[in-house]
């Protein structure tokens, strides 16, 4: 895991998620993130990017919500924040998402990559 480098673009947008040209971005000293969700997983794990999404898989079924809760409390720990810190913008129910990451202090590598 590599720390963070602030970024200086940013922008305000609405609920309805930001548009990415990749599965990451900066939106001032958020994250934003596009996430290909696999539930029921044999482990949890950052995966691949596949396209505009990154890959990430969690061993919770997908039951009202709670393998997107699962992911965002094993997203925490890897970004080093709080569960509190990462919004679900869109897809709580739905393998593709879109999540905020506030002021994450860590970067796995596959996004410290992309955004280099």
């Amino acid at each position: 895991m590599a720390k963070v480098k602030k970024s200086n673009s940013g922008s305000n947008e609405s609920s309805k998620g930001l548009a990415l040209d990749s599965f990451c971005g900066w939106d001032g000293e958020t994250l934003v993130l596009n996430i290909l969700g696999t539930p029921s997983a044999k482990q949890d794990v950052i995966g691949k990017p596949k396209g505009h999404q990154l890959k990430v898989s969690v061993t919770a079924a997908p039951i009202g919500g709670k393998a997107t809760d699962h992911m965002v409390r094993f997203l925490a720990k890897e970004f080093g924040v709080n569960a509190g810190d990462i919004d679900v913008v869109f897809g709580r129910f739905n393998i593709n998402k879109q999540l905020r990451i506030k002021s994450p202090k860590y970067l796995p590598s596959v996004i410290s990559k992309e955004l280099a």
